[in-house]
């Protein structure tokens, strides 16, 4: 019996241990579950959402709810959207600081007035446009040592307001934008990082050579809207921004494009709403990579032959709002866009002149320009000519010029008038013929032909007299596509040296003038004289004189005699006022009436209001010793004294004479004496 027992005890003993042991992990696993719901519980209380915004996981949205302050935020928070508040300077917590998984803040459109000091070091991309900042102090954005993007538009930052190296601890950023403040120049001290820059809408007036120094990896500039005119923009200042992509100067004060844009990456070239007159040749060379070019909104009127030669990738070309003057000057371009075909998009190519092709496309023109035909000879004339005109037409071509300028030391070198040349009306060169035709005594028409296509032409004059040496050389430019020019202005009986020379097409033409060297070579001249003047025109100039002065003397006698008229009704004005005004005093004088409202409180206790003397509020008494009064009586015993009214009567004055008697009916004083007594001084003692 002891012996079966046995087994069975040592087996009870072998349990224990094992229940024991399943005992001890349940109990573990209760404590690791209850952990786990408090830590659990804990993390939701620390994820709760300010109760003014709205949570999405890690964005965060408190914008347009009228917040003055920033509210505590929940520490995963990454995107804060805290725009359209009221969130000044002091409504930023020094607790943001601690915030270190925010990477975005858009803190647009609040009242700050200065660069927030207390937002985290982890920000990445910053947004206080809209704000009243004024000043990038270093010490602020020294604390964002990650920020990439800043965005301070419309704003009231100024150049001095931006302290010197302001982004220098800033080493990643790479996009600043500056639109719409106070700067007057390019900010210094930016970081070699940049890739954007927008300065549109400012001051900026001048671009130094060191303006964007070391930004090479800068790829778009937005210069719109600023005060840039090319006499101050240094030569080389875009050339040190090789890798610029897109370029924008629209709405400034550029004549030409400014020299020495990037042209090894250019993509965007936008040029819109400038005052462009014309585009030079070799402007746009290089520029491989450009796909838009925008010169929308200028005084362009043609293009040079070759401008677009290196455009190869240009798809869109943006050209409206420009009087395009569709001659045989824009053959090229006609050409060079129908071999384009397709693979570009032209806008507003629309021709203002001449009026036959008015408000036509330039690609559209197919007759007009198979008539263009180059003149192969001399003296030849064009069929269209370039503006399209026939150079023998009657028609008075226009006049004048804003390249017409007088020197004594002319540029362009004349026939020394001296000598003895034999030049007639007409003149032959090598790739020019002038012909010149006296049509007045003051006028002559200049007409000419060119065998090679010119960008303009430069036209000069000299009158031959007795002191040649003397005389001054009027010279004009003329465009290209002008075939006849009117001089006017010109001295009757004289005679005058008229010469020509084209200026160069395009540099690779053969036969191009380049320089000063061939200018004399190409130089044709022609000689006319104008004819007297005949009695009919002098008659005519006397008459057109005289209606030239009628005009003025009829103003000049019209303001005569309306002044005159001015000053008769001013004297008679005054004296009417005169007379009005001694009426009045004759009046108060002799009208006795108590019921007449010229009086007041004055006149009815018979005292009239003399306010030039004094104005009597009650009754008063001016006292002066008796020796004054009667100095041939002998001195009393005791001190005498003469009481004085100072109430005068009616119609009297106070320094009246004592020879002067009032009228009995109105000279009394009442309260003193009775009617009929003069009004002078009596002496009581």
């Amino acid at each position: 019996m002891f012996t079966i027992m046995a087994p069975v005890g040592v087996a009870k003993l072998r349990a224990r241990p094992l229940l024991l042991f399943l005992c001890l992990t349940l109990r573990a696993g209760m404590l690791q579950f209850v952990a786990a719901t408090i830590q659990g519980y804990i993390g939701e209380r620390d994820m709760i959402c300010p109760s003014v915004c709205r949570c999405d996981e890690d964005f965060i949205y408190c914008n347009d709810r009228g917040l003055s302050s920033i509210p505590s935020l929940p520490p995963s928070a990454s995107v804060l959207y805290l725009q359209n508040n009221h969130i000044n300077n002091p409504g930023l917590p020094t607790s943001l600081e601690r915030q270190l998984t925010v990477r975005v803040v858009y803190l647009y459109d609040n009242e700050l007035d200065e660069f927030p000091m207390h937002l985290p070091p982890s920000v990445r991309e910053l947004h206080l446009q809209d704000n009243n900042i004024r000043t990038i102090p270093r010490s602020a954005l020294a604390r964002m040592p990650l920020l990439e993007k800043l965005h301070l538009d419309d704003n009231s930052i100024s150049t001095v307001s931006i302290e010197d190296q302001a982004f220098a601890d800033n080493p990643r950023l790479r996009l600043l934008f500056l639109s719409r403040n106070h700067l007057s120049s390019i900010p210094s001290g930016l970081p070699a990082s940049l890739e954007e820059l927008r300065l549109d809408d400012n001051r900026i007036s001048t671009i130094p050579t060191h303006a964007f120094r070391g930004l090479t990896s800068l790829r778009c500039l937005v210069l719109d809207g600023n005060l840039l005119a090319n006499q101050r923009i240094a030569d080389d200042t875009f050339s040190r921004l090789s890798n610029l992509t897109e370029l924008s100067l629209v709405r400034n004060s550029l004549q030409t494009p400014p020299v020495n844009l990037p042209s090894a990456h250019l993509q965007r070239l936008s040029l819109q709403d400038n005052a462009l007159t014309h585009m030079p040749r070799g402007s746009l060379d290089g520029m491989r990579r450009l796909q838009r070019l925008d010169l929308s909104g200028n005084n362009l009127t043609t293009l040079p032959r070759g401008l677009f030669k290196d455009l190869d990738s240009l798809g869109q070309l943006l050209v409206r709002g420009n009087p395009w003057h569709c001659g045989c000057n824009l053959r090229w371009l006609y050409d060079w866009l129908h071999a384009r075909g397709n693979s570009i998009t032209v806008r507003g190519l629309t021709c203002h002149g001449p009026d036959r092709v008015r408000d036509m496309a330039l690609i559209d023109l197919t007759s007009e320009m198979e008539e263009c035909e180059v003149v192969r000879t001399a003296g030849t004339r064009d069929r269209v000519g370039g503006g399209g005109v026939d150079s023998s037409t009657t028609h008075t071509p226009p006049q004048g010029s804003l390249f017409t300028l007088r020197s004594k030391r002319p540029g362009l070198g004349l026939p020394d008038s001296g000598l003895d040349y034999t030049l007639s009306s007409s003149g032959v060169g090598k790739s020019l013929a002038l012909n010149v035709k006296p049509l007045s005594h003051n006028s002559v028409r200049v007409t000419w032909s060119v065998a090679q296509p010119s960008s303009s032409f430069r036209l000069s004059w000299l009158r031959l007299g007795t002191s040649n040496a003397m005389g001054s050389i009027t010279e004009t430019l003329v465009r290209g596509d002008r075939r006849e020019y009117l001089l006017t202005s010109l001295q009757p009986r004289s005679s005058y040296i008229i010469c020509m020379v084209p200026l160069p097409a395009s540099s690779e033409s053969k036969g191009a003038i380049s320089g000063d060297a061939d200018s004399d070579e190409a130089l044709v001249c022609a000689k006319a004289e104008t004819s007297d003047i005949s009695p009919l025109e002098e008659e005519e100039n006397e008459d057109s004189q005289q209606m030239t002065v009628l005009p003025l003397a009829g103003i000049i006698g019209g303001a005569t005699a309306i002044v005159c008229l001015a000053l008769i009704f001013g004297v008679f004005c005054w004296y009417g006022h005169r007379s009005g005004h001694v009426c009045s005093r004759d009046h108060y004088t002799r009208n006795s009436s108590r019921k007449s409202k010229n009086y007041d409180d004055y006149i009815e206790s018979g005292t009239k209001k003399d306010n030039t003397i004094l104005e009597i509020r009650g009754p008063g008494f001016q006292m002066t010793p008796m020796a004054a009064c009667q100095p041939m009586q002998p001195k009393p015993l005791q001190e005498d004294y003469i009481i004085h009214t100072i109430f005068p009567s009616n119609g009297t004055g106070l320094y009246k004479g004592a020879n002067h008697v009032s009228n009995a009916g109105h000279g009394t004083n009442r309260g003193y004496r009775e009617g009929g007594i003069p009004d002078i001084d009596y002496c009581y003692t």
